[in-house]
C-alpha cells in the first residue's frame, strides 16, 4: 500500500522557518521523484520543488529559490522540505508527491501519481 505521510505544517511568523517531512512507503523511491505543491485558497495547486531521489538533483520554483531547500534521507525514506524567510504568501496546504517524471515544473499536478494528505502552513505578518 502506497503512503506519503506529512508531517511538521504550522503557524510561523513571517520571516520564520519551517521544516516539513514526508515519509514514503508501499514503492520503490529510487525510481521516482519526490516532490512539494502547495494550494492556497481560491488558487490552483502549485509547484514549490522537487527532488529526483536517485542523485540528488532538485528544482525549484522561482517564488521559493534561496528560501526552500529539499533533502532526502535514504534510510527513512523520507523527503523534507525547508522553508526558510517564510512570508505570508508562503500561506496554503502543502502536499508531497511522488511521480517518476521529470521536470516537475512539466508535470501537471492532475496527473501526479501518489499524493500525501496535506499539511497546512500558515504564515502569520
Amino acid at each position: 500500500q502506497v503512503q506519503l505521510v506529512e508531517s511538521g505544517g504550522g503557524l510561523v511568523q513571517a520571516g520564520g522557518s519551517l521544516r516539513l517531512s514526508c515519509a514514503a512507503s508501499g514503492f520503490v523511491v529510487s525510481s521516482y521523484a519526490m516532490g512539494w505543491f502547495r494550494q492556497a485558497p481560491g488558487k490552483e495547486r502549485e509547484f514549490v520543488g522537487a527532488i529526483i531521489w536517485s542523485g540528488g538533483t532538485t528544482a525549484f520554483a522561482d517564488s521559493v529559490k534561496g528560501r526552500f531547500t529539499i533533502a532526502r534521507d535514504n534510510a527513512k525514506n523520507t523527503v523534507y522540505l525547508q522553508m526558510n524567510s517564510l512570508k505570508p504568501e508562503d500561506t496554503a496546504v502543502y502536499s508531497c508527491a511522488a511521480d517518476s517524471r521529470w521536470p516537475y515544473t512539466a508535470v501537471d499536478p492532475k496527473t501526479v501519481r501518489y499524493w500525501g494528505q496535506g499539511t497546512q502552513v500558515t504564515v502569520s505578518s
